[in-house]
């Protein structure tokens, strides 16, 4: 018989020989070019291989085997749990190994098995999950980095509370088109707080004047964000901004004074309990009295009410093409109804932070918008 003598043989052959013979043995196995008896002797000797004391035979092994799904799975599994530079073989492309048996090993495994798996042609949810939940950051990494990954929301969410402060990992979530809108927010409040204590920031602005700097360089770019965000995660984003109590009263005002009045419907609709549709009718084209009512709703301090309203009527008047404006237009009208623009008696005692917050948003669009003059001439 072929396989005894094979067997006789192996004992005195050399490294090089003996991984040639396991290539050609294995390669004849999931051929079938063996007759039966043949066969199960053929797949004992396989067998007998895996304690071949060396790597580059049991290497070959794994070359030859790792993506027939002919291949004994008894070898299979014992080559996924070789050394990694064998497991690799096996781990990133055998379609004998089930979601249990990779979610085992991603749980159990070092680095270089967490990686291997993270970059197998197709991840599923559930692995994709085991990785971003226990993976090492390189795992993490490898598994945003493979487009055959299917990573649900969850497990995007949990790569960004483990390693939102890696800036590898920051980048590669930021710049994934499938990364939901809460986890960019959390990345942003990370990479904020990474940029506020880093040497440079605080030598250049002292601590506290870098802390307000990125603070406000965050909520602007949540305001960013909302434009980024598509309209089915919009409850989303705002249930995620409520849970980190930056869903504020000043954030609110900052968010109408830009025009964001679908996320606004989203906001109105979450903090008081009322469907997203009734609610943008009510905004489209409800009375003031109505209005009101749902902002005492949804906690909005009367206070805020006036501006607001004032506001929502000239986004009205710009959606059904009476009226040409933008933020800067908007936020000075808004000035203008607490009284608090240059040349008017000034703001009531009680609206005065509301004032200086309007005031700040009307300076900050002026600025923003000769800049982006500026460039525009630049580039003509």
């Amino acid at each position: 018989m072929v396989i005894s003598h094979f067997l006789r043989w192996i004992d005195t052959a050399r490294v090089l020989d003996r991984a040639e013979a396991a290539t050609a043995l294995a390669g004849a196995y999931v051929a079938r070019e063996l007759p039966f008896e043949d066969r199960c002797a053929a797949e004992a000797a396989l067998t007998f291989l895996l304690d071949d004391p060396s790597a580059k035979v049991r290497y070959a092994l794994a070359e030859a085997l790792a993506i027939h799904s002919l291949a004994p799975l008894q070898i299979i599994h014992a080559l996924a749990s070789d050394q990694d530079g064998i497991a690799d073989l096996v781990l990133k492309r055998s379609p004998l190994l089930t979601d249990g048996d990779l979610i085992d090993r991603v749980a159990m495994g070092s680095e270089g098995v967490q990686c291997s798996i993270a970059g197998r042609a197709m991840v599923s949810k559930s692995v994709a999950a085991a990785v971003a939940e226990v993976g090492c950051a390189k795992a993490c990494l490898t598994l945003l980095e493979n487009d055959g990954a299917d990573i649900a929301s969850l497990s995007f969410r949990r790569m960004a509370e483990r390693f939102g402060a890696a800036p590898k990992l920051r980048e590669a979530m930021l710049a994934d088109r499938r990364l939901p809108a809460d986890c960019r927010h959390v990345l942003l409040v990370k990479l904020s707080a990474a940029l506020k204590e880093a040497p440079l920031v605080v030598a250049l602005m002292g601590r506290a004047r870098g802390e307000r700097v990125m603070r406000e360089a965050c909520v602007r770019a949540s305001l960013t964000l909302i434009d980024r965000t598509r309209p089915d995660e919009h409850e989303a984003l705002v249930e995620h901004l409520r849970l980190a109590g930056e869903l504020n009263t000043a954030f609110i005002v900052r968010m109408v004074a830009h025009g964001k009045i679908d996320f606004f419907a989203s906001v109105l609709g979450v903090l008081a309990g009322r469907e997203a549709a009734r609610v943008r009718t009510l905004l489209a084209g409800g009375r003031d009295l109505a209005l009101s009512a749902l902002f005492r709703s949804a906690g909005l301090p009367e206070s805020a009410h006036r501006v607001i309203l004032r506001a929502l009527g000239i986004w009205r008047e710009v959606a059904n093409g009476r009226r040409v404006a933008g933020a800067q237009e908007v936020s000075w009208l808004m000035m203008r109804e607490l009284n608090a623009c240059p040349g008017q008696s000034g703001p009531a005692e009680r609206h005065a932070d509301l004032a200086s917050l309007i005031r700040a948003i009307h300076l900050e669009v002026l600025r923003e918008n000769a800049r982006d003059h500026a460039l525009a001439i630049a580039a003509a």
